[in-house]
């Protein structure tokens, strides 16, 4: 997809979509020169100064490489981006983008029972009020998004008692890729909110200091809609031209 002027007045960000998703569809090439500031501005229709802002941007996210006097060259983000790219990826064009939705849901489920586990080594009984706090207001929670809220208060809780730094981080990336979408994921992650006595048994696990139960409680809750989002993602992959 070439390069198209810019409609809408987001203007750095417009610009740093445009060119991550010309580097993710192959339009440009790792090593590959940008054209320059200059000529950015004009085939976008856009000021230079935002077009130096988005490049700023995209040199942050290791997306492009900025030489100080030369050109600015595009990178292999699989080999240098880190999770503060994640959310652009996921969607981009207003669409969600099937093969990094699946990437982000199998992260999940590899992921989560770990850090209940070492929630519950760690942290145990110190978090369990707060677990089953957040645990009644999942129940309580009137449709299928005030839901997907209260359970990311709940995963946040034990993300905090697992006392990463790393997995805290990727526990903030992920969350910031998946928010902008929870409207449409709602619905396809109801089945795993919906049960609460699962998350009662999570909350116990991990407030009761039990590693092994913790991990094998998480499983179960986040299994279901794994498999039911891996399904979907799969037919959007496919109804995708």
């Amino acid at each position: 997809m070439p390069l198209q002027p810019v409609t809408r007045r987001s203007v750095p960000d417009e610009v740093f979509d445009q060119v991550l998703t010309e580097v993710v569809e192959g339009g440009l090439s790792a090593g590959e020169a940008l054209p320059s500031e200059r000529r950015l501005a004009e085939v976008l229709g856009v000021s230079r100064p935002a077009v130096r802002e988005a490049l700023q941007r995209m040199a942050q996210t290791r997306l492009v490489e900025v030489r100080q006097g030369g050109a600015t060259t595009v990178r292999d983000f699989r080999r240098h981006a880190g999770l503060d790219l994640l959310p652009r990826l996921l969607v981009r064009g207003g669409r969600v983008d099937a093969a990094v939705g699946r990437s982000i849901v199998e992260a999940r489920l590899v992921v989560g029972p770990g850090v209940a586990a070492l929630a519950a080594q760690r942290a145990g009984r110190t978090l369990q009020p707060a677990l089953e706090a957040q645990v009644d207001e999942l129940a309580r929670a009137g449709d299928d998004v005030a839901a997907q809220h209260a359970a990311l208060a709940f995963w946040d809780t034990v993300v905090d008692g697992a006392d990463s730094l790393t997995f805290r981080l990727m526990f903030n990336s992920l969350r910031a890729a998946y928010e902008p979408a929870i409207g449409a994921l709602a619905p396809l992650l109801a089945e795993e909110v919906s049960q609460v006595e699962a998350y009662r048994v999570l909350a116990v696990a991990v407030g009761g200091g039990d590693p092994d139960t913790a991990r094998a409680a998480a499983e179960r809750v986040l299994r279901p809609a794994t498999t039911a989002l891996l399904t979907a993602l799969d037919a959007l992959t496919e109804e995708t031209p």
